[in-house]
């Protein structure tokens, strides 16, 4: 049962300015006696000598011993001079220090607080106040008892302290109302609210089921549940289904605020394939502005090249590089420059980057300029390490920015000021989203070469669409698909069976002196013990050129369960970086981060500041996928630093700590657009929509140097049958399609 008491803080232990944490020393009266505590819990803007009402409970803590817990609190404004001179001198109120805090006192004594509040230029009376100062302090004074008065408040909606900073931080004194109009704003402004979070609150403000603005909402939610799985759309009956369960009311319902809301231009109702569809707007305009652009580019005149016809200028490249070019590959030069929008997709040993090198020298032969960009930092590092051409990544190349005050992501280069460039090269195109793919075409002039490269293989892009398989599908663009392995590549056993995997034929494992290993253990803690013995005893030993966190991955497909990449971490860490006297760490929610633990960011964050210790830049941006290892941790500020690319320095306060992860282990989908010099993965049972042969696939291109699978045959052979594609509802291939049918149709009639 909970207990109260009142009383004030005499010394902070800990605080948090980020989520209110506290560690303090609270002394209070209780039945005539003096006691003194100590008290733990989020109380924002906590100081010395400030007087609370505190409900929690007494717990025992295995190192700190008996603490009382806070689960509630209310400021209390003290009445006595003693206490409003304690106030002052805590530093409540910047620009009140102890003596000025005991001038006041004693020339106002009780009625100090309301001078400060209605009569402030009395403050001047003070010697050392000035009318500014007095200003200054009668505006602070205002603000700390309208936060105190918003806490409160929302305290009744079961809205903890920490998120009632981060409610102030960004409505200030509109907190309150702007939530008891529409609770379910949460749900976009803030990062991690979901609707049942939004609804909860809701529900104890008195609002509805049927609310039209807790429907649409719900709609809503639904909509953004799915886009974050890949679709871009969803079929109305289906939406209408989902949502309704959500909401729990009838689909009727449902679809009655579908109209009103397609009426007022948050969503878009299309017929595809005679079936309605529901788009979230922005995405709907994404999939009709790439379709466009995409036309526009494939029908522009070019450039022309210099130096003669095509042919003579391949073979002459094939002279500089000393590599001869299969029939495939020069087919894949000479449409790439032929076209103005061209697709090359292949395996892995298919001579991708080689025709990449071919096409990039024969463009800057004839004076053109061209970049080359890919979707992730990752991505791009390793074109420039394997193809030797500088490259970046494609937020980069348009350069992206998030000024304060901005409704998200800008980029400097768009449709109003597009690229001077006469070719722009994407490599690693699977992994290119809609809404990325909608801003590069945008800012590409008509004339310009694009080139997609890309493993239609591989599993899609994390973000919604499936833009590389769209276009290939459709046929509207010129594809180019390199089937052949070269001998270097063919030698791999890793690059073999990849080409296995994805024929549908099962992989050759343990062939002695070569990269592609099967361990096999049938049941799960044998996996798990055998995966870590490989990760810290048998492969660094095996391999002692590489380090064990650096350069050895641990990938999964599932993020939950034994052989879950949490699970996975968790374990790893203890075994990899266990803690050692002097080596820091911090605690946040479940996850413990260490000094030298190997992490990752989980979602796009352009704002997050960045400095290059290497070229002594500064920037902003880190990506979703982004790995990097912690270099130090400030336990008393709760921040953290992170090295990412050997040379760029990020510093994660703790709100921003939900965006980093550790990284020993990641899912697979999480790995895309990069090479490890060995991957280990778990062979187990998987729900199927995950046990796939393209999940497989992806996985096995990561390894460079050597794939160790840890697991069953059986299950091994089962995710090779697993030909499941999961669906996405995407509309531009069908889009581009009907470009095509178009086109025919009218070169039909001029026949």
């Amino acid at each position: 049962m909970s207990e109260e008491y009142t009383g004030v803080i005499r010394e902070i232990i800990f605080h948090n300015n980020e989520n209110g944490y506290t560690v303090a020393v609270f002394e209070t009266e209780s039945q005539g006696w003096e006691e003194e505590f100590t008290i733990v819990g989020n109380i924002p803007k906590a100081a010395a000598g400030r007087t609370y009402r505190l409900e929690g409970d007494f717990v025992d803590h295995p190192s700190y011993g008996e603490q009382f817990k806070v689960s509630s609190f209310e400021e209390q404004m003290p009445t006595s001079e003693e206490g409003i001179r304690d106030f002052l001198s805590s530093g409540a109120l910047k620009g009140i220090g102890p003596k000025t805090a005991a001038a006041m006192v004693a020339l106002f004594g009780e009625d100090t607080f309301h001078i400060i509040e209605h009569e402030p230029g009395r403050l001047t009376e003070v010697p050392g106040i000035g009318p500014k100062t007095a200003a200054k302090v009668s505006e602070a004074f205002a603000l700390q008892r309208e936060f105190a008065s918003v806490t409160l408040k929302l305290q009744k909606y079961d809205i903890s302290a920490e998120y009632a900073l981060k409610l102030y931080q960004s409505y200030g004194a509109d907190t309150v109302r702007v939530l008891e109009e529409n609770p379910y704003r949460l749900i976009d402004d803030f990062y991690g609210v979901g609707f049942i979070k939004a609804d909860r609150i809701a529900a104890k403000m008195g609002f509805q089921k049927d609310e039209p603005f807790r429907i649409r909402s719900g709609i809503l939610f639904t909509l953004n549940h799915f886009v974050r799985d890949g679709h871009t759309f969803l079929p109305e009956e289906e939406l209408c289904e989902k949502a309704a369960q959500l909401l729990d009311l009838s689909r009727d319902q449902v679809r009655e605020q579908l109209e009103f809301m397609a009426f007022s231009g948050e969503i878009h109702v299309d017929l595809i394939h005679q079936q309605k569809v529901v788009y979230l707007m922005p995405f709907y305009l994404a999939e009709q502005r790439v379709s466009k652009e995409l036309r526009l580019l494939r029908d522009a005149p070019l450039k022309p090249l210099a130096g003669g016809e095509i042919d003579s200028l391949i073979h002459r490249t094939e002279t500089t590089m000393g590599i001869p070019f299969s029939d495939n590959q020069k087919e894949a030069v000479r449409t790439s420059l032929e076209n103005g929008v061209s697709v090359i997709t292949g395996g892995p040993g298919t001579g991708k980057t080689t025709i990449i090198n071919a096409i990039i020298d024969i463009l800057e032969d004839s004076g053109q300029e061209t970049a080359i960009a890919a979707p992730t930092g990752r991505a791009a590092k390793r074109i420039t390490e394997t193809s030797g051409h500088p490259a970046s990544t494609i937020h980069r190349l348009l350069e992206y920015s998030y000024g304060e005050g901005e409704k998200g992501l800008r980029f400097g280069r768009n449709s109003e000021n597009p690229l001077d460039l006469d070719a722009v090269i994407i490599d690693e195109a699977s992994m290119i989203d809609l809404l990325l793919m909608d801003a590069l075409v945008s800012a590409i002039r008509p004339g310009t070469r694009l080139l997609l490269v890309g493993d239609d293989d591989q599993l899609p892009s994390v973000g919604a669409g499936n833009v590389l398989r769209d276009i290939i599908s459709s046929e509207y663009i010129f594809c180019t698909k390199l089937t052949r392995v070269f001998r270097q590549a063919g030698e791999s056993m890793i690059v073999t069976n990849a080409h296995r995997i994805n024929r549908g034929e099962y992989p050759e494992c343990n062939a002695k002196g070569k990269d592609f290993f099967l361990v096999r253990r049938q049941k799960v803690p044998d996996m798990l013990e055998t995966l870590l013995d490989l990760c810290v005893r048998r492969l660094p030993a095996f391999y002692p050129e590489y380090s064990p966190v650096r350069d050895i991955q641990v990938l999964t497909p599932v993020r939950k369960g034994p052989l879950g990449s949490l699970n996975l971490n968790q374990r790893l860490q203890a075994a990899l970086n266990p803690p050692e006297p002097g080596r820091l760490e911090r605690t946040h929610g479940d996850r413990i981060f260490r000094e030298g633990d190997k992490v990752m960011q989980i979602r796009n964050n352009y704002e997050m500041k960045w400095r290059d210790c290497e070229e002594f830049t500064e920037g902003e941006g880190v990506f979703n996928g982004d790995v990097g290892f912690i270099q130090s941790i400030d336990t008393e500020m709760g921040e953290i630093t992170v090295l990412f690319d050997q040379s760029r320095y990020v510093t994660y306060n703790a709100a921003q700590l939900d965006e980093l992860e550790l990284a020993y282990a990641v899912t697979v989908h999480k790995s895309q657009g990069s090479e490890f010099p060995v991957v280990v993965m778990p062979v187990s049972w998987f729900p199927p929509v995950l046990a796939t042969r393209n999940l497989l696939y992806t996985a096995v291109t990561r390894g460079k140097t050597a794939v160790v699978l840890v697991g069953s045959e059986g299950q091994l052979n089962g995710m090779v049958d697993n030909n499941q594609i999961s669906l996405r509802y995407s509309g531009l291939a069908w889009r581009l399609s009907q470009l095509l049918k178009l086109e025919n149709q009218l070169s039909g009639d001029r026949k």
